[in-house]
């Protein structure tokens, strides 16, 4: 088992984004105060910015979140982005990490590295039965090639890096900017200022028909450090409820707690992405004793109010 936080210098690249910060505060929660890098002091796609961030942190554990991401709109228009920035910035932290000696580091990757056509729910080790969705297989890709990496550097160097899997996330402080928001902030600000307005329609992207497993991300950052406190194995671990809701009911969710009461129209010429998305989640609970403990419906309303705080005079 890995030593507490309170005995080591902890580094959260990706520390100022959504996830990155709840999982700020809960080690702050926990009595430590991690180095959070940002980008205008280190580009961790140069290997001198990350040699200069190991130099300047010593870290003794590595959370690594940052990441370039957005939903399938931006996923579409950034492909080449997305795959480059992802993978260079986690290879170059992988092997500075392991040169510098860093006792542990945390990969978070992501859902979109199943294949499209998984079997439901996703088990970890159907990692490599076929190709991830086109919209996101670039980053999915990518993140699962760092999970690959620090397979191989176990087996070579001994080096103790682990990767997390975790489903769509959502909640408060999440990306409500329409041009690469994901579903679920693009469905809260779509419904809230359609109630603002008073408008009788709000337009969907796709059919409606795919389905998806959302964790709130304060779960997923509880999990995270479950995980650097107690998890030195190579396998990956899933993080999610392992709860499916289909886009359709999700929108009409969202729409019944922001208080609209149009109707909503589906956008069939906008892509769906994925069929299917819902994890097992078997493993997270028999390694890391972690179940998540907010509903959907919870979760949703505190991303409602805390979008409708924040964004008072969004249009």
């Amino acid at each position: 088992m890995s030593a507490p936080f309170e005995s080591r210098r902890v580094v959260v690249t990706g520390g100022a984004g959504f996830l990155g910060s709840h999982v700020v505060e809960r080690l702050r929660e926990r009595g430590v105060e991690p180095f959070v890098p940002r980008s205008r002091d280190y580009d961790l796609r140069s290997e001198s910015g990350t040699e200069r961030l190991l130099a300047d942190a010593r870290p003794e554990l590595i959370i690594h979140l940052a990441a370039v991401v957005g939903g399938i709109g931006r996923n579409l228009t950034n492909p080449g982005k997305f795959f480059y920035d992802n993978l260079i910035m986690g290879a170059l932290l992988i092997e500075a990490a392991r040169r510098a000696g860093v006792s542990k580091l945390v990969c978070v990757g992501t859902v979109c590295a199943y294949p499209k056509h998984a079997a439901v729910p996703f088990r970890e080790a159907d990692l490599w039965d076929g190709f991830p969705e086109e919209t996101n297989a670039p980053y999915g890709v990518a993140k699962k090639s760092l999970m690959v990496l620090l397979q191989a550097y176990r087996e070579q160097y001994a080096f103790n890096g682990i990767t997390l899997l975790p489903v769509n996330l959502y909640g408060p402080r999440d990306n409500f900017d329409p041009a690469s928001s994901h579903v679920i902030p693009a469905l809260i600000r779509k419904c809230v200022e359609a109630r603002r307005r008073d408008e009788p329609v709000v337009t969907c992207w796709g059919t409606g028909e795919p389905t998806r497993e959302f964790l709130y991300v304060e779960d997923c950052a509880e999990a995270i450090l479950l995980a650097a406190e107690c998890y030195d194995g190579p396998e990956p671990i899933n993080l999610g409820t392992g709860r499916e809701i289909s886009i359709r009911d999700l929108a009409g969710l969202i729409a019944e707690l922001t208080g609209f009461r149009g109707e909503l129209v589906w956008d069939a010429t906008r892509p769906d992405g994925q069929p299917r998305r819902c994890l097992d989640v078997t493993r997270a609970r028999e390694r890391l004793g972690f179940t998540a403990g907010t509903t959907l419906e919870d979760g949703l309303a505190r991303a409602i109010a805390w979008y409708a705080k924040n964004h008072p005079g969004a249009d």
